[in-house]
């Protein structure tokens, strides 16, 4: 699988921010005094948000989503496509970035998807323009004997399986622990996050520390969750 095949796959924009969303929200229920690996950000700027993957080990992406569209930036260390396959000067894979249109360019030497030095920290870039029927990528030359060269089908796992079954399973595996479906389909389905959701999910959690997580990552909450007015 490349970059080729997930665009082909991907939801559309505004199903990918919902996606984002949500496998946000429910990671920061089951782990919220460790680093998630999912995050998102409403006001990653005064015109954007963000939603990103940190593994721990490396790897990592990181969504855009603007009223021009969206733009996502992939990193695999391992993979032979990464800009560090040279010990001189790093440098992306060709085609990797080279056709990412204008309205995008400033992502590409965005601080926080470069490294100290200024290069684009990626090995796979996608993006789609608000009115754009379908995501795009680079004309690319994969190198052979790969089955994931440039990171892609790993990387972006849950984001070609939006389901809150595929989501269980990734995170019964990580975190070791049983994780309740029926939470899980009310937070993909963006429901209002209700108290019985973060006991069916984590009932060591406290409430405060959800809601606090629920508001920085912009998800709607149920009345039992709101503080009473007046």
């Amino acid at each position: 699988m490349t970059v080729h095949d997930i665009a082909r796959a991907l939801p559309d924009i505004d199903s990918l921010r919902d996606l984002c969303r949500s496998i946000a929200m429910a990671e920061a229920v089951l782990n919220p005094d460790g680093e998630q690996r999912y995050s998102y950000f409403p006001a990653w700027s005064e015109t954007e948000q963000c939603a990103s993957m940190r593994n721990g080990s490396g790897d990592e992406f990181d969504i855009v989503f603007a009223s021009t569209g969206a733009y996502i930036r992939g990193f695999d260390h391992e993979s032979p496509m990464s800009p560090y396959r040279h010990e001189d000067v790093p440098t992306p894979w060709p085609g990797v970035l080279d056709s990412v249109p204008e309205v995008f360019r400033c992502h590409v030497d965005e601080p926080a998807f470069t490294d100290e030095d200024g290069c684009p920290v990626v090995t796979v870039c996608l993006w789609r323009e608000a009115d754009a029927p379908s995501w795009e990528a680079g004309r690319i030359v994969f190198p052979e004997g790969h089955p994931d060269p440039d990171g892609s089908d790993h990387l972006f796992e849950l984001l070609l399986a939006p389901t809150p079954e595929a989501f269980q399973t990734f995170a019964e595996d990580y975190y070791e622990m049983p994780v309740d479906i029926e939470a899980l389909r009310h937070i993909y389905a963006l429901h209002p996050l209700e108290q019985r959701d973060i006991v069916a999910l984590n009932p060591s959690v406290g409430a405060e520390t959800v809601i606090a997580a629920a508001k920085a990552i912009g998800y709607p909450l149920a009345g039992d969750l709101r503080p009473a007015v007046g």
